[in-house]
């Protein structure tokens, strides 16, 4: 596949991710349903865009993330970076094509202290990379580390300390810098400010948008905060039981949802203003069990719109506007 500017960095077609759930006898375990954690999902990043995955807890968001970096393998359905396949390349690729992927797909995880080696010193994470892709001299690996711990806002004392003796915000900064370690061009930044307190929260967020213009990375920002996604995000793809419900430019999603579900989660973000009334859309029940998604529209026994055709049948994820993807079988009559 020839690769031209127009074509986006990461593409994602057809995505399908399911975990077997077994029940275990005496003598065998038994096969008795599956997960549905990612149910055919697709989406593009641009290169230099941040592209924000959002949806309540369990609805499949940091699974997208492992298995688009074939952390978990796919079931079906497509990776591409740079027009290559990610889990062809990773799994039957040279030698050199796989560290190049590797290389080039970074993740920040959303616990920095569990995803940080204890027993080494921050230079130890850092230099880490510089070890398994040589693409960093030996002479320069310290001054390398000094200017990544720099450009994440930490000083070079630093780089001789171990990861308890830090706070949660500059465990998170380590876990940025060791992704930038190798200069990746795609990031999948998984709840990156989940645990952190709000002022340590809009450092990171502006962390992360300060180095997007300085290093032009993409990034898929994961979220169930809407404050933090509309903040960094260019366009923004909301999620539900494992099947994405709209896809837009952030502006659009805030301003103009079509998808009922989008508009609920929308309702519940804080307001600033106490003098400023919201309706705010309550939802009935609670998120149906992955394991038995109900038939129809994912959201159809929660949705306050939901007609028969909703149950009995699964609305097609179409473009109701240029750009603006909606999975609902009545979104116009959101306009």
């Amino acid at each position: 596949m020839t690769w031209t500017t127009d074509q986006p960095l990461v593409k994602v077609v057809d995505l399908v991710k399911h975990f077997p759930v077994y029940e275990k006898g005496v003598f065998m375990k038994k096969k008795v349903g599956e997960v549905h954690a990612v149910d055919g999902i697709t989406f593009s990043i641009a290169r230099g865009e941040t592209l924000g995955l959002v949806g309540e807890s369990g609805c499949g968001k940091t699974t997208v993330g492992k298995v688009v970096l074939d952390l978990l393998p796919k079931d079906s359905g497509s990776v591409l970076f740079e027009g290559k396949d990610v889990h062809e390349t990773l799994e039957t690729g040279t030698s050199t094509g796989k560290k190049d992927m590797r290389r080039n797909m970074q993740m920040v995880f959303q616990n920095p202290y569990g995803s940080l080696d204890p027993r080494m010193t921050v230079f130890d994470i850092i230099s880490e990379a510089f070890i398994i892709h040589k693409h960093v001299p030996k002479h320069e690996w310290k001054s390398r580390a000094y200017a990544l711990l720099k450009l994440v806002g930490l000083e070079e004392y630093h780089a001789e300390r171990y990861p308890h003796e830090f706070s949660g915000g500059q465990r998170q900064r380590i876990s940025i810098a060791r992704a930038l370690a190798t200069d990746p061009k795609f990031i999948v930044a998984d709840e990156p400010v989940s645990s952190l307190d709000v002022s340590i929260r809009a450092q990171i967020l502006d962390l992360l948008e300060d180095l997007q213009r300085k290093e032009g990375i993409s990034f898929l920002y994961i979220s169930h905060d809407l404050s933090s996604v509309r903040q960094v995000s260019q366009h923004v793809a909301v999620m539900y039981l494992g099947m994405l419900m709209e896809y837009a430019s952030a502006d659009v999603i805030f301003t103009k949802p079509l998808n009922p579900y989008t508009i609920a989660l929308l309702s519940a973000v804080p307001i600033p203003d106490p003098e400023n009334k919201v309706n705010r859309i309550v939802l009935a029940g609670d998120v149906p069990s992955p394991i038995n998604p109900p038939s129809g529209c994912r959201f159809n026994p929660r949705c306050p719109y939901a007609q028969q055709l909703c149950r009995d049948k699964v609305p097609e994820y179409r473009e109701i506007e240029p750009g603006h993807f909606v999975a609902c079988h009545f979104a116009e009559q959101f306009k």
